[in-house]
């Protein structure tokens, strides 16, 4: 039997993401309802420019006093698109103070401090959700948390930037240069005007901060994430790969030691073989592979960005906590019992692949090999071209620690058959 009065929602933002979840509440009111069990309300919208036409939104719910809005009583769950940590951080601990639980899609919050969100939800008894937060429209927070919460998650290694992936894409089909690939990302609205958080690999690191978290039930933070961008990236490094078998994506990378007893988080451009599922996905898309225990290997496809996309998201978590509030129930908090420390990058075994500009005459390549011998690091495959004087060597390693192949290179580079290094990528994905 259907509840009457209705549950009621505090929408914090209103801008691209939350004008589609009040649009999407508007036009699927009867839909909700009948899945949630009671009917939906949107109580009040907090917005920074209360002038602006909301197209579907009365303009007596509009307010910029969030706080007010939050502090009401009667509002039963509060979804947060604002983003940032302030005001977020503050409104979202207020509302569960005051009885509402909270939907929220702020990847860079939860990264950053989610620990104070989860103490403060579980002090008060309510809910935090947030499937929003990472790869938009895909199912993926709640797959961690709940369907795979008897099973032992390894590795998570995933594109969770739509913006990076587009470019890396372009550069790869029609062999543009980095910059020439971003001006398209931004004529075509992937690329913010300053696309620092995404090529710099900021929104990445703080999804793999969140993922690495849930998956290895241990607390994760921005700081302990391993963070390159991809501006360094060339046509040249896109060649290589392409002569390897292999594409170039930019990558968050969660992995638990093989001895269980630490996890490392890490975004980086990385070399994947092209039979790898990672290698097709292609435009704006994002995807994220898991390797559990028992699962196996499992992958999770879709638009990871957009406002339709991540209101479905929303939404989706909004229908879970309202279900919640009816049963007087609450869903999962923080499950962080393992408490395992992050190792520091200069630990993680990885590949490498590396190109160096070599003089061409007898005695380099052993000169070569001998100093990544000194380092401890074996080399796989070794490929060299030589012409006037002037040649180019391309070595792939086998597994080592980070700490020892970035060593290595160090001391390359005071070779003095070595003219320079013209790229050094982690090879990934086997």
């Amino acid at each position: 039997m259907m509840r009457t009065r209705p549950l009621k929602v505090a929408l914090l933002g209103c801008g691209v993401v939350g004008s589609e979840v009040a649009r999407i509440m508007t036009t699927h009111a009867d839909d909700l309802a009948a899945r949630i069990g009671a009917p939906v309300e949107l109580a009040g919208v907090a917005v920074r420019r209360p002038q602006k036409v909301r197209e579907g939104i009365p303009a007596e719910l509009v307010t910029t006093d969030a706080t007010a809005l939050v502090k009401r009583g009667d509002i039963d769950v509060a979804v947060e698109v604002i983003g940032g940590i302030e005001p977020a951080r503050t409104l979202i601990t207020t509302a569960f103070e005051h009885g509402a639980s909270v939907v929220s899609a702020n990847k860079a919050l939860l990264a950053e401090d989610g620990a104070t969100l989860y103490a403060a939800a579980e002090r008060h008894g309510r809910d935090l959700y947030f499937e929003a937060a990472v790869a938009g429209a895909i199912p993926l927070i709640r797959p961690l948390r709940e369907s795979l919460a008897g099973d032992k998650v390894n590795r998570v290694l995933g594109i969770v930037n739509g913006t990076t992936n587009f470019i890396l894409d372009k550069m790869e089909r029609t062999g543009a240069g980095y910059t020439e690939a971003l001006d398209e990302a931004t004529a075509l609205g992937y690329a913010e005007a300053d696309p620092t958080a995404d090529v710099e690999g900021f929104d990445a690191a703080a999804k793999a901060a969140i993922l690495a978290g849930i998956a290895f039930h241990t607390r994760v933070r921005l700081d302990d994430v391993h963070r390159e961008g991809l501006t360094e990236v060339t046509a040249a490094d896109m060649a290589s790969a392409q002569r390897m078998g292999c594409t170039v994506k930019l990558l968050a990378i969660c992995e638990r030691a093989a001895d269980g007893r630490s996890v490392t988080a890490r975004v980086h451009p990385a070399m994947i073989p092209l039979s790898h599922p990672l290698a097709s996905v292609r435009e704006a898309y994002n995807a994220v592979f898991v390797e559990a225990e028992a699962a196996g290997r499992l992958m999770f496809y879709g638009p990871g960005a957009g406002g339709a996309p991540t209101a479905s998201a929303v939404l989706g978590d909004l229908v879970a906590v309202c279900r919640n509030k009816l049963a007087e129930a609450t869903g999962p908090g923080e499950s962080a019992y393992t408490q395992l420390p992050v190792s520091p990058m200069g630990e993680v075994v990885t590949r490498y692949h590396i190109s160096l500009d070599v003089a061409d005459k007898p005695g380099v390549l052993a000169q070569v090999a001998t100093v990544f011998a000194e380092h401890g690091v074996s080399i796989d495959t070794v490929r060299q071209q030589g012409k006037d004087g002037e040649a180019s060597l391309v070595v792939v390693t086998h597994r080592a620690p980070d700490a020892a192949l970035s060593g290595t290179v160090e001391a390359l580079r005071k070779l003095d058959t070595v003219r320079g290094v013209a790229s050094i990528m982690r090879v990934e994905g086997e």
